[in-house]
């Protein structure tokens, strides 16, 4: 997996935007994106759509008003620390 790259959205809610607009030039068609905390209340956004293998944690997917978007994959503590586990290369964006 060394040509692929683990993405961990983190930001609070106010620089989610900003997050999203960086990770649009850093994505690759074959990485991994994981919302985390206030950034979760981003799912729909738009910028995700196209995106392929999103994720986002099943306890910070409480705060969505609506249902989980069909294109994201809700994971557990667990699950998510195996997907950590599985990459080499991990990017935590704040």
């Amino acid at each position: 997996m060394s040509d692929k790259t683990l993405y961990l959205i983190q930001s609070s809610f106010i620089y989610t935007d900003h997050i999203l607009n960086q990770l649009d030039q850093l994505y690759g068609s074959h990485d991994h994106v994981v919302l985390m905390g206030d950034a979760v209340l981003f799912a729909a956004d738009q910028r995700l759509t196209n995106k392929q293998n999103l994720y986002l944690l099943e306890n910070d997917a409480e705060i969505l008003s609506e249902s989980i978007p069909e294109n994201f994959k809700s994971i557990s503590y667990p699950q998510f620390a195996q997907l950590v586990l599985d990459f080499n290369r991990c990017i935590s964006l704040k």
